[in-house]
């Protein structure tokens, strides 16, 4: 999706329980075309379009749960950003969505699906002129968390500050947009602390309105503004570098004190309305976080439930392999947990500027061991064998196995022999990476024993798990193969093609790894991305999945993984964030 630091630099494996997150949000289905005002199409993919009625607070009550306590939250690591301009991966947005308020958001139900609606705005917006043009209303009793008004102008701050030279980790889906200028979007403005504004976009107090003028048609833009990047910062409560450490809240909670990388307390917002939010609730008092905790450590306290572990949450990280089976096999256990597939595909890199045989990448998709790494990943529990670059809840997805993997998912050494002969590459090195981790570790020899028995003469390379990302991401390294992943930030389809197969994606920091410069998929990608109706996108979109792995081969698709989760016995409403793969913190409460 986008061309920045995000969400959805991956993460770790469910069984891995590694560092970072894959996280998603979800899109929608903007039809309509020409100069008329339209609403859009009504569905998309799994998510729902919401009216302005499902746009109207206060969000649902849910059944037994009552205001008071406070629930805990564990982790491994602290939040690396709260400054909502600088917030892209999915970690970071699970605090975020207790924070911060976007102009559209994710209203979630009790069996997981999902309506966009206005969180700030009345509605999910207006499209007009081809997609070029959105405008939304801002809800009356808006306020941040020092009771001053929340206005169109501070949404327009949360955008324009985002060319500061200080914010580098944001999405960059709207700068693009606005501007027409792809990755050399910032030449464009010089951000709004010198008193000048965008004039794409245009702000009418009164009315309460805020348009944006775009230099691209977006049909799904709706679904962009729901991104935690875009979030609303009041010029007057900006305190630029130092925002990140302590935001000023407009969400339900705001931060009592934050002692970086040990814990985190968040409070209720008195100023936050119930009536103008349709998305949370608010049924604890507060949060209390802490970090450094390993997830071993975390799960078996949360099994325990002793003390004020009753009443807390693994906030990201899933239940590791070690105990998966203990957690599904004891019946008052399982009672305790929720799990869902997360969004996006977790897959291994080939690096084509190197590998530049298609008949090797080809037989590198025929020999990878998807069953043995999937038993060590936790067996069937840990998800399903990817066979496509495309996650199943994509709009448009279609289902195919190009290479076999479904029939023989332990990897058919014969077939990929067959290949590297008749490329003239038998015994090719194939340098493979991958972050140090004790799951990797042991993926490693099965992988390497798959590729030596393929005809391959595999290397291999651990790289230290917090360098791993910085790394892979280098046009000029030394890798053939690299374990990544990726999640979508909306189900639609650009969402995961242009950044990760697109000419303009391949540089030292982005994520185009397999450094794929194919010139008719940028020309499709940039067709694709415009198509109003979005049944007809979304085929256009599976076809191109299809053309790429058939005549380009550029990643070996590996799992569309599910993670567990376990929580305290004193914990009620707990279930799995569907766009960002964590614990959805604010249907929690504290049962009685």
């Amino acid at each position: 999706m986008s061309l920045s630091r995000r969400n959805f630099v991956i993460a770790t494996s469910v069984a891995a329980a590694g560092s970072t997150l894959l996280s998603a949000c979800s899109s929608g289905d903007a039809g309509g075309s020409g100069g008329s005002a339209t609403e859009g199409a009504k569905t998309y993919s799994k998510v729902t379009v919401g009216t302005a009625a499902d746009s109207t607070g206060p969000a649902p009550e849910i059944a037994g749960a009552k205001k008071g306590g406070t629930i805990y939250g564990l982790a491994p690591d602290d939040f690396s950003h709260l400054d909502p301009g600088r917030i892209y991966y999915a970690y970071n947005s699970t605090a975020a969505l207790l924070l911060h308020r976007c102009l559209t958001g994710y209203k979630v139900a009790a069996d997981g699906s999902q309506k966009l609606v206005g969180d700030l705005a009345t509605d999910t917006g207006t499209m007009s002129n081809a997609g070029k043009t959105w405008t939304f209303t801002l809800k009356e009793g808006l306020k941040w968390e020092d009771g001053s008004e929340l206005t169109v102008e501070d949404v327009r701050h949360g955008i324009e500050r985002l060319w500061a030279s200080y914010i580098i980790e944001s999405a960059s889906y709207v700068q693009i947009a606005l501007t027409g200028k792809g990755g050399k979007w910032r030449d464009a403005y010089e951000g709004p602390y010198k008193g000048k504004h965008l004039s794409e976009i245009v702000t009418d107090k009164a009315k309460r309105t805020i348009t944006f003028n775009l230099a691209e048609a977006r049909p799904d833009f709706n679904f962009t503004m729901a991104m935690h990047s875009y979030a609303a910062v009041s010029p007057k409560l900006d305190t630029k570098e130092k925002y990140d450490k302590n935001p000023a809240a407009c969400g339900p909670y705001k931060i009592k004190n934050h002692t970086t990388d040990k814990s985190m307390t968040l409070v209720r917002n008195k100023n936050w309305d119930p009536a103008t939010d349709a998305i949370r609730n608010n049924y604890p008092d507060g949060f209390e976080f802490t970090f450094g905790i390993e997830t071993l450590d975390s799960t078996d306290r949360l099994i325990a439930s002793q003390g004020n572990d009753a009443f807390a949450v693994s906030i990201y990280k899933g239940v590791p392999a070690e105990r998966i089976q203990k957690v599904l096999t004891d019946p008052d256990l399982k009672k305790r947990t929720f799990n869902g597939l997360l969004t996006g595909t977790y897959y291994y890199a080939i690096n084509t500027k190197r590998v530049t045989d298609l008949k090797v990448r080809q037989a590198l998709n025929m020999a990878w061991p998807l069953q043995q790494i999937r038993q060590i990943y936790g067996g069937p529990s840990s998800g399903d064998f990817a066979t496509t670059i495309l996650s199943p809840d994509i709009l448009g997805r279609e289902k195919f196995d190009i290479y076999g993997k479904l029939k023989k998912p332990q990897g058919d050494p014969a077939a990929a022999k067959k290949l590297l002969k008749e490329a003239g590459k038998e015994g090719v090195k194939i340098v493979y990476a991958f972050p140090q981790d004790p799951t990797y570790n042991k993926t490693k020899v099965v992988i390497e024993n798959a590729l030596k028995e393929a005809g391959f003469t595999p290397v291999i390379k651990p790289i230290d798990s917090t360098t791993y990302y910085d790394q892979i991401a280098k046009v000029d390294n030394s890798f053939d193969v690299m374990w990544y992943g990726w999640s979508p930030d909306w189900p639609t389809a650009y969402t995961m093609m242009q950044p990760l197969f697109d000419s303009a994606s391949v540089g030292d920091g982005l994520y185009n790894v397999s450094q794929t410069k194919v010139s008719w998929i940028d020309e499709t990608i940039q067709k694709n991305v415009v198509i109003t109706d979005q049944k007809k996108a979304g085929a256009a979109w599976a076809a191109l999945d299809k053309r790429i792995m058939e005549e380009v081969a550029p990643i070996i698709p590996e799992m569309y993984q599910r993670r567990y989760y376990v929580y305290g016995n004193k914990v009620g409403g707990a279930m799995f964030d569907p766009n960002f793969s964590a614990t959805l913190l604010y249907k929690t409460f504290v049962k009685a």
